[in-house]
């Protein structure tokens, strides 16, 4: 008899997990044992054990009918095959990635626009061109692969600054209406998100309208962190250094929610992930303006190039170590 157990594990966002009373998971009808100690419960990076391959020989598996039947969801149309898990445990790497990747985003955005010649408009449609191209490389994976991911949110989060830059000083729309406009699409993504999927954990971006969700959703919060961060920065006047420690502080803010107060993982992670945004930049322009205006006078070049180098640095890493691999992926990989 196949019993169905819940846990919530301690991080960014909850997971679940299925087993039967003698620790054997239900796939196609037979039951295939699990890793671990009889009955232990393992976890899951996702709220569905069925939306991960679980076979031993690597292969990806599809839900049938039976498989559904157990948890009571609808089977997946037939021939539809699962994939792994597309996005990388939420570690330490993941968020200091994530703020490189930000501040890349502040500074490579003004380099472009002051260097290649093609005005503000020009290198929009240019870095557009180059985002769609590697998320078709994303898309077109079946697993977490660390290169195309931080590839995808590097270009991410250039495309979601010269949005923002394109609507503010192009189209002289105050950051004021940006902000509102950007928090209301974020919030449109998620209700269509849980709607559709009833979930807006990243711990199962196994499929293709979840992984089209997530990224929609990544767009726009890198979209809103830069509104909103220059929003504060301008009205608050409060410089570069400082508006970054009271970002940090803001994250800091949201971790102990999560973690003290044991509030909602989920919404604390995308909180987190829009804070990380104006966090970047404002290090960014920090590190990259003139001292004149309260940077480092590092200039944009140099910033661009220092950044870079550690993201490649640690995604290299990550890709040979596989720190980051969800631990359903893991677990399957080394049986």
């Amino acid at each position: 008899m196949v019993m169905a157990a819940r846990f919530r594990r301690g991080g960014w966002a909850g997971t679940e997990c299925r087993y039967d009373r003698v620790g054997r998971v239900a796939v196609h009808g037979r039951h295939v044992p699990r890793a671990g100690r009889r009955g232990r419960v393992m976890p899951r990076g996702s709220q569905d054990v069925f939306r991960f391959p679980v076979a031993r020989s690597g292969l990806m598996t599809s839900e049938t009918s039976e498989t559904a039947a157990v948890h009571g969801s609808a089977p997946n149309a037939p021939g539809h095959r699962l994939r792994w898990n597309k996005v990388p445990e939420v570690t330490v790497y993941f968020w200091v990635i994530k703020v490189l990747c930000t501040t890349v985003g502040e500074t490579a955005a003004d380099l472009l626009n002051e260097k290649a010649g093609l005005g503000l408009t020009g290198v929009s449609l240019l870095m557009s061109v180059l985002l769609a191209v590697i998320l078709v490389v994303q898309f077109r994976t079946t697993a977490y692969r660390p290169g195309a991911y931080w590839t995808a949110v590097a270009l991410i989060s250039v495309v979601g600054t010269l949005v923002s830059d394109n609507l503010t000083d192009n189209m002289g729309i105050p950051l004021e209406t940006t902000t509102a406009v950007f928090a209301v699409l974020l919030a449109v993504v998620f209700v269509a998100w849980y709607r559709s999927e009833r979930t807006l954990s990243i711990h199962s971006i196994d499929t293709l309208r979840r992984e089209s969700f997530y990224w929609l959703a990544v767009l726009f919060t890198f979209a809103l962190g830069t509104s909103a961060g220059d929003l504060v920065a301008e009205r608050m006047a409060l410089g570069y250094w400082v508006s970054a420690v009271l970002f940090a502080l803001a994250i800091a803010a949201v971790a102990v929610a999560r973690f003290a107060l044991g509030a909602n993982a989920v919404w604390s992670f995308w909180i987190a992930y829009v804070l990380t945004r104006p966090l970047g930049a404002s290090m960014g322009d920090y590190l990259s303006q003139p001292t004149g205006d309260g940077g480092l006078g590092l200039g944009t070049v140099v910033t661009s190039v220092l950044f870079l180098a550690v993201i490649l640095g640690l995604v290299v890493f990550l890709a040979v170590t596989r720190k980051d691999v969800t631990e359903p992926e893991r677990l399957a990989r080394t049986a």
